[in-house]
């Protein structure tokens, strides 16, 4: 009895210790880089090898295979939208990430859609979405894969991969107007009766972009009903000029700047502007006499 209760404890012990996982420090840890550009969120998910010593391209990432661009499993990179590569264009969605280098001087993107990947095995080039060019660039000597964004604009942004001494480097870009309407438009059906800022807001983003000025004018008027002060009749101003209604753009002009003696604070930075533009477009209504 004895004898069997002994062998049933070392079963209990050894079998619950073949069970549980241990955490130890990894040769190449996870890592993580995100990065709105416009309204479209970018994240990239990899690990980080080392160089170690070790002789990097053309040896340890052979020229002309698949590389997972990364370590482990295969290096995944999600976009919240539709999105464009170097100018070709990919769906919203996760990618696993590979490359190609060919040589020394030509590279290849691959966006591959099987996401359940470790590194390149099981990888099925019909499974590739898009496949972009690129030239690797030179660059400071990096001892571990690093990711990371640059050149970050409105519209477009640049996804670096940098190792030992070279550069991969490639554009992305998203679409903004757009999507950014579609936002506003179901942001203004949730604000408040007396925001009137809000209103004021979208209808500026739609007169920066000089895009839609019928539903800018409907957002601007709704501003004013709401609360009717300098900024908001600046802004129609400005909205009536791009549409050439100079005279009206002039009389908003004029209103808004006595308004703007009630609210000194915030009227001062913009004063010299309006009053600038209220001479340029005394000329040209004038000119169209």
């Amino acid at each position: 009895m004895l004898k069997y209760l002994f062998t049933c404890s070392l079963f209990l012990i050894f079998g619950i210790g073949a069970e549980a996982q241990i955490r130890l420090p990894q040769a190449s840890p996870k890592a993580m880089v995100s990065q709105t550009i416009g309204l479209t969120d970018i994240t990239v998910n990899y690990h980080t090898p080392g160089i170690k010593g070790r002789p990097v391209w053309g040896k340890l990432v052979p020229y002309g295979q698949v590389w997972r661009s990364g370590a482990n499993e295969a290096t995944l990179i999600t976009f919240s939208d539709d999105v464009k590569i170097n100018g070709s264009p990919l769906p919203a969605g996760t990618y696993s990430f590979f490359t190609l280098p060919e040589s020394e001087t030509n590279w290849i993107l691959i966006f591959n859609r099987n996401t359940k990947l470790w590194g390149t095995e099981g990888y099925n080039a019909a499974e590739d979405v898009i496949r972009v060019p690129v030239k690797p660039e030179a660059a400071s000597f990096q001892e571990t894969l690093h990711y990371y964004f640059s050149d970050v604009e409105a519209n477009e942004g640049r996804l670096n991969l940098v190792w030992e001494k070279l550069k991969i480097t490639f554009m992305i870009s998203v679409e903004v107007f757009d999507k950014a309407v579609a936002t506003l438009k179901t942001d203004l059906a949730t604000v408040k009766e007396d925001d009137w800022n809000s209103y004021a807001q979208a209808a500026q983003f739609l007169i920066q972009q000089n895009k839609q000025h019928e539903l800018a004018l409907q957002w601007i008027n709704k501003s004013i009903k709401i609360k009717d002060n300098y900024y908001n009749n600046w802004l129609k101003a400005q909205l009536l000029a791009q549409k050439d209604e100079y005279e009206e753009a002039v009389n908003l002009t004029k209103k808004a700047l006595k308004l703007g003696t009630k609210e000194v604070k915030t009227f001062a930075p913009l004063a010299h502007e309006m009053e600038r533009s209220l001479d340029v477009w005394k000329v040209k209504m004038h000119s169209r006499d």
